[in-house]
């Protein structure tokens, strides 16, 4: 066999491994060169400029090293200043010279002390060495970064004071004659300096930082500054050595004194060489040293503008979160602020804002207050950019904070933004919570990541639906997520301690007014949480249903349970339900007016004189908590003898004049029994029976469906089961004012509604939308009570958004506007229940603040001119503008109501328009307001899930709704709000949080006549009298009911106390002089409104007689604006139900408490799409 491996000829030295596995056997006939790349020019010139310029590391090692060469040669030259003689006079021997050893006198100058030197032979070896080191830096770095012009090179500055200082060294080694000649070495101090900066700038690059122009400008002048001094230090020393034969340190004394202006005396030069360089550094320091000082201020503004950084020290050991925001407003960040720190634990964060736009000035002199500058940090940057999110320490921030703008025209490209910037920040810094908020629905899906995400659309339309069935609850949630605080002592430290919303109450309690005092106290209730084994108020409840902790801790200690949240289990329950049985590791949500943590508790004695032998409750007398005290960091209450009874039953009230009684109200069950749970008259809105319909169901059309909506119009809406139609609605049918082929309806009286409508004004048929559509048909409404519902939009409907609300039953849209009194006509303005206003995304911006409102605010104050009668709920952009709805002008309660504002908000309040009449009603709502529940969210983590769960956005399997029930007159025997919370609890498990209250501003007449002469004040008493003389006395008035009810709306009737109170803010003194002319006056304002009002009314009938409408139902319209609502909150046990109060409830879920067998709810819900029954769900 032939040997192989010896035929196989050796490889060359750079054959390429690819072509040996192809197999190319041709290589020794191959013509191919085989060429070498290399990054730089292979020549010895560009290896040196490799080695000594570009290289980043070699580069600062050479800029290194040459600095200290020349900080070497300074040293050496100051040594051997120290040991030099001029008296010596060793030049002058080497030359043949003689040298003066005399001390100076005035005459000629003696030139040898100042050419000559007496300068050591090892000194002399040492600074030659230097300086030829170098002589020959400098012309190897001249070489390498010669560019075609010598005389460039030549003549730079460093270049020649290298040759001054360098180049006579090198001659004294070739004559060494000259080894003591003078050689002005003090001048590598610019070198130095000059070496310096170029250091800095290669160790920027080096490091990879972003280069400090503050530091480089800082240092150069202080380089400059020390540079002139020594020069001058040294000049002025050599000089005089011909002179006063100044030592080192006089002539540092003298450059001191005279560079500070100062100017003592006592040292001056003598000779005029000296005298010639004073002049000329102190014309150089007065030219150089303003151009630096310029500088340094002019990036001293810049980096006030940009902010600087937060340092890395400060982030490693003081806590911080980061603000990120596209524009920041002066509201925005006070709102922040106030809400941030209104919680103890937070005292000692600091917050980082970091915003792409320069401060503004309001913005600037605020964090420029001591309280907010120690805290507060502003840095102009992107958060799109790493190296801006390195100066805010992203990466240690506690959280980040991400906010939209909402004044920006297009807010899908402000929500594209706050998505860009929640990416970043995740990239950036994976481990840090993200609190976003975000503007349309539709783009929430995009930052599911994130912790804590509030999406204002959602909340809005949410808010504002319930805000129809419960009256004002965008007030109640607006309290609730509130931490409102004011500036004064000793409320302040009790607020710093506790977190609560004290001072505000304190400020309610200055008012004579009854309503502002309780609704102002109410209004600091706030939701906390506790786990129940470590818990005061709960923990004996262990093992007890969810209803009967909730109504004894609230007997007990007036704390309201409202949900809890297993150990196991993330998601919150809202009442449970009798059947939830508590355990010790579940997590209490309760309201209270402060958290546990910050309360002390004393118990009072059990006997007391006037009540030993009363076992039972005997009117509000005996009920728990009277008062809650506040202290210096706690606050301690009052707890009544809560011992145990004979049995949980509530005795009656005795009432005297009445021989019976009515039977008691049923116990609470410690577990819940099936046979508890029965429906009680008291409710009116409890579920109807649903099992058989009658016929006029039937032919009405009310056979719902309950199941999830087959279409969502964007990813990420929670599924609720709501009342669906069987068979979807043609499009042509949800037009309101149209008829198709399927109906011939052109209005709403037309289709024969028997509930009353609920208007709603928008501008777009948004995605958000959809959001206050799901509330009103959630399956738990009863089907009887659903209210049709007509969208007013200003621009038609997409097709996605109509496919998505054709299931609804009774859901309408109108194109038009609330501009056009026709339209509001046509859609049945005049029966309907409830207007909501949207605001309109094309107005939210303007040129001046506030003014984004300006149309919406006349808008619908013409609405309430027209139709006074009308509950119109109205969206504002800014909260300061809630002060011109239904605005009058000279009425005195309305500017009372201003005054306390004013108050309010003086003493530091962020809830200052709380008192405003709109507000407290839930007429008006701003979504700013919710702006506090994503801050709240970084200590209350839960806030934003219990708020979801009670707009109804969430729905969680056996948790409970938010509803309301109205006090009637056969509920009145109940009498207190605690025998409610009993009533309710043993019946149907609801759980009451509030009320909602309506008050009618009677007046006497003989204040009425009062109230004309001091307060110009136009009043109808004819409403308001209930003797039949009084009814007498105004018969004669009372045929102009309709046409003075303008009348009332513009000035509502008062008490005499809201009157005195009104005029001791107002300061208007009493004028009883003038009483006559005032009635006079009075009486022509009334004429004049009178027919103001008939004009209106004339101007609505001719328009509806005009549209075929019939105008029979408006003039029957009663106006209610003479009365003022208003919100209590947990109120005390002790309180008086009122005739017409309104509780809000939250109801047990009602799928978890229908027993399986039987047709039922749950049942329904569970079963096959192939079951044929009426309750059958639609996937």
């Amino acid at each position: 066999m032939v040997d192989l491996d010896s035929e196989v000829p050796p490889l060359p030295p750079r054959y390429r491994f690819r072509d040996l596995l192809l197999g190319d056997q041709g290589w020794q006939s191959d013509d191919r060169v085989q060429v070498e790349f290399y990054m730089n020019e292979n020549t010895f010139k560009e290896r040196l400029k490799l080695f000594f310029i570009k290289n980043q590391r070699s580069s600062l090692r050479i800029r290194l090293f040459n600095f200290s060469l020349k900080l070497l040669s300074c040293f050496l030259y100051i040594v051997r200043v120290l040991l030099d003689d001029p008296t010596q006079g060793l030049g002058c021997k080497e030359l043949n010279r003689s040298c003066s050893n005399q001390n100076y006198t005035p005459g000629p100058i003696d030139w040898s002390p100042i050419i000559w030197v007496n300068r050591s032979l090892p000194l002399w070896g040492l600074q030659v060495s230097v300086a030829v080191i170098s002589l020959f830096e400098t012309l190897l770095l001249s070489y390498l970064s010669y560019k075609g012009n010598i005389w460039e090179q030549i003549l730079r500055i460093p270049f020649l004071l290298e040759i001054i200082n360098a180049v006579p060294f090198i001659i004294t080694i070739f004559w060494p004659v000259l080894r003591n000649l003078f050689i002005p070495v003090f001048l590598n101090c610019w070198l130095a300096k000059h070496a310096l900066e170029n250091m800095i700038n290669d160790l920027h690059r080096a490091i990879q930082r972003t280069q400090s122009a503050m530091f480089n400008q800082v240092l150069i002048l202080i380089s400059t500054l020390l540079c002139l001094i020594f020069t001058c230090i040294c000049g002025i020393q050599h000089l005089e050595r011909a002179g006063n034969r100044l030592t080192l340190f006089d002539s540092l004394y003298f450059c001191i004194v005279t560079f500070s202006t100062v100017g003592f005396g006592d040292v001056t030069p003598k000779i005029w060489p000296s005298k010639l360089l004073v002049v000329i550094m102190i014309c150089v320091a007065l030219v150089v040293l303003p151009i630096q000082f310029e500088q340094l201020a002019y990036l001293w503004m810049e980096r006030q503008k940009s902010g600087g950084n937060y340092s890395r020290y400060r982030a490693q050991t003081e806590k911080h979160v980061v603000l990120c925001v596209s524009s920041l407003k002066i509201d925005l960040l006070m709102d922040f602020l106030n809400e941030f720190y209104a919680h103890p634990r937070l005292q000692d964060y600091y917050v980082v804002i970091l915003c792409p736009t320069e401060m503004d000035a309001q913005v600037r002199r605020v964090l420029q207050i001591p309280m907010w500058s120690q805290r507060v940090i502003y840095l102009q940057g992107s958060a799109l950019k790493d190296q801006d999110l390195l100066r805010a320490k992203m990466d240690n921030a506690e959280a980040c904070f991400i906010l939209s703008s909402r004044c920006e025209v297009d807010r899908t490209a402000a929500d594209h933004q706050t998505i860009l910037r929640a990416w970043a920040v995740k990239d950036f810094a994976p481990n840090c919570p993200l609190y976003v908020q975000i503007l349309k629905p539709e783009n929430k899906f995009h930052i599911k990541f994130a912790d804590h995400v509030v999406c204002e659309e959602e909340f809005k339309y949410a808010m504002l639906a319930l805000n129809c069935i419960c009256p004002a609850t965008s007030t109640l949630i607006t309290l609730l997520v509130h931490t409102s605080r004011g500036h004064t002592a000793p409320w302040e430290t009790f607020r710093q301690l506790t977190g609560t919303k004290q001072t505000l109450n304190r400020e309610s309690q200055q008012s004579p007014e009854q309503w502002q005092k309780m609704y102002g106290r109410c209004s600091g209730n706030e939701v906390y949480h506790i786990n129940l084994e470590e818990s005061t108020f709960f923990a004996e409840y262990e093992g007890k249903s969810f209803t009967y902790a909730s109504f004894h801790a609230h007997k007990k200690f007036g704390v309201c349970l409202i949900g809890v949240r297993k150990e196991d289990n993330k998601n919150i329950l809202l009442n449970p339900g009798p059947r939830y049985i508590m355990s010790s590791t579940d997590i209490c949500f309760y309201i209270n007016i402060t958290k546990e943590e910050n309360s002390a508790f004393k118990k009072q004695e059990k006997h007391r004189k006037n009540h030993e032998s009363k076992l039972s409750y005997h009117g509000a007398s005996r009920l728990p908590v009277h008062s809650i005290i506040a202290s210096m960091g706690t606050v301690a209450i009052d707890l009544q003898d809560t011992g145990c009874r004979s049995g949980a039953t509530l005795a009656l009230p005795a009432e005297g004049g009445k021989e019976g009684r009515r039977p008691s109200i049923a116990p609470v069950l410690e577990v819940a029994d099936s046979s508890s749970l029965h429906t009680c008259d008291l409710l009116s809105d409890q579920s109807e029976d649903e099992a058989m319909p009658s016929d006029e169901e039937v032919s009405a059309g009310l056979e719902y469906a309950k199941g999830y909506p087959p279409y969502s119009p964007y990813i990420g809406s929670s599924p609720t089961f709501c009342h669906l139609l069987h068979e979807k609605v043609p499009f042509c049918c949800l037009r309101l004012d149209k008829g198709c082929q399927h109906n011939y309806y052109e209005d709403a009286k037309a289709y024969g509604f028997k509930n009353k409508l609920i208007i709603v004004a928008a501008e777009t048929a948004g995605n958000g939308l959809y959001n206050f559509i799901v509330p009103l048909r959630a399956y738990y409404r009863p089907k009887k009570e659903l209210n049709p519902i007509v969208l007013l939009l200003d621009n038609p409907p997409d097709m996605h958004f109509l496919d998505a609300i054709c299931w609804f039953p009774m859901v309408y849209y109108m194109v038009g506007s609330i501009d056009n009194l026709d339209d509001l006509l046509r859609c049945g303005v005049t029966f309907a229940a409830n207007m909501v206003v949207v605001d309109k995304e094309s107005t939210m911006s303007a040129e001046e603040d506030y003014m984004a409102d300006a149309k919406t605010i006349v808008n619908v104050q013409t609405l309430f001119r027209l139709f006074s009668s009308l509950s119109i709920i109205t969206e504002l952009t800014h909260p300061a503008n809630m002060r011109f709805m239904q605005f009058r002008a000279k009425d005195c309660y309305s500017l009372a109501l201003s005054k306390l504002e004013k108050k309010e908000r003086e003493k530091g309040s962020n809830l200052a328009f709380m008192f405003r009449l709109p507000f407290a009603a839930g007429r008006v709502f701003s979504i700013s307001m919710l702006d506090t529940l994503l801050y709240q969210s970084f200590v209350k983590d839960y806030m934003i899930s219990i708020t979801r769960l009670l707009l109804g956005l969430d729905t969680t399997p056996g948790s409970g709704f938010l509803c309301s029930m109205k006090i009637t007159e056969e509920d009145l025997w109940i009498r207190t709000y605690a025998r409610l919370y009993q009533k309710l609890c043993s019946s149907t498990g609801d759980i009451p949080i509030g009320v909602y209250r309506t008050e009618s501003q009677k007046l006497t007449t003989s204040e009425s006549r009062e109230t004309a002469s001091q307060s110009q004040i136009s009043i109808s008493v004819e409403e308001w009298e209930d003797t039949k003389d009084t009814k007498e006395q105004f018969s004669c008035r009372g045929n102009h009911r309709n046409s003075t009810s303008s009348d009332q709306s513009d000035h509502p009737l008062l008490r005499r106390k809201s009157m005195q109170w009104a005029r001791r803010l107002s300061r208007r003194a009493p004028r009883h002089s003038a009483k006559t002319a005032e009635k006079i006056n009075q009486q022509r304002m009334n004429l004049y409104r009178r027919s103001e009002r008939q004009e209106l009314a004339e101007l609505v009938k001719n328009r509806m007689k005009h549209l075929g409408l019939s105008p029979a139902g408006y003039d029957e319209m009663n106006d209610h604006q003479n009365t003022l609502s208003y919100i209590l909150i947990n109120p005390s046990p002790d309180t008086r139900l009122e005739l017409n109060d309104i509780v809000y409830l939250i109801r047990p879920d009602p799928l978890t408490y229908v027993p399986n067998a039987g047709p039922s709810r749950k049942n329904s819900f569970c079963n096959t799409v192939g079951q044929d029954t009426r309750e059958e769900t639609q996937l």
